[in-house]
């Protein structure tokens, strides 16, 4: 599967795991969980202890199984830092076009951030492979099926925010493409048994 392809990962499992606080120490091992679960796309944000040591851990282990990358990206530097640890996705929680760009001149998959249609042809013509909805929760499933009337057929679309086992079946009704999933997935401390857990749960939720 070639990195740029997000549709196929996505077809793969529509669940990107955003592993916000993990550390280098242990994303080895819950990596390993979230991929035995099926779970292929995973997301370190740059808040996180150390990310980019945690991506180039990821990248190297887990990186022909899966597409590892990063978010919370906000300058070029921290684009230019991911991609040369091997991380191959940018995903970003606000509409910033030049990120995109960046992204896309390393043969990066770019999944930025927005909650307007403006901003969301914007990115689009930047270059960017899928639109991340955040806040999702603030507009909730009727304002994605809205968002998916007016933007190119096709597009990919994934609510963050609060998206949980509950939730999946609105917005996948909604027209969701994918499902950021942060905290129903991952919590600093978590042990990689009950980051298993969870994702079974999510999984047998799609």
């Amino acid at each position: 599967m070639i990195p740029s392809d997000v549709t196929g990962w996505l077809a793969r499992c529509p669940l990107v795991a955003i592993l916000r606080g993990v550390r280098p120490d242990e994303v080895e091992a819950i990596g390993e969980a979230l991929v035995a679960a099926g779970i292929v796309i995973l997301e370190v944000p740059l808040n996180s202890p150390e990310p980019v040591e945690s991506v180039r851990r990821l990248a190297a282990r887990l990186g022909d199984r899966a597409l590892v990358g990063a978010g919370t990206f906000r300058r070029e530097a921290e684009v230019e830092a991911v991609a040369a640890a091997g991380g191959r996705l940018l995903v970003t929680p606000h509409a910033d076009p030049a990120l995109v760009r960046a992204a896309k001149a390393r043969g990066m998959v770019a999944m930025p951030g927005f909650l307007t249609p403006a901003e969301a042809f914007g990115l689009l013509d930047a270059g960017a492979d899928a639109l991340k909805l955040f806040p999702a929760e603030a507009g909730g499933p009727p304002m994605l099926k809205a968002l998916r009337a007016v933007l190119p057929k096709g597009t990919p679309l994934l609510p963050v925010g609060g998206v949980d086992a509950r939730s999946l079946p609105a917005w996948r009704e909604a027209g969701a493409s994918g499902y950021g999933c942060g905290s129903s997935l991952y919590k600093p401390g978590d042990t990689p048994d009950q980051v298993t857990a969870k994702a079974k749960a999510l999984v047998a939720a799609l």
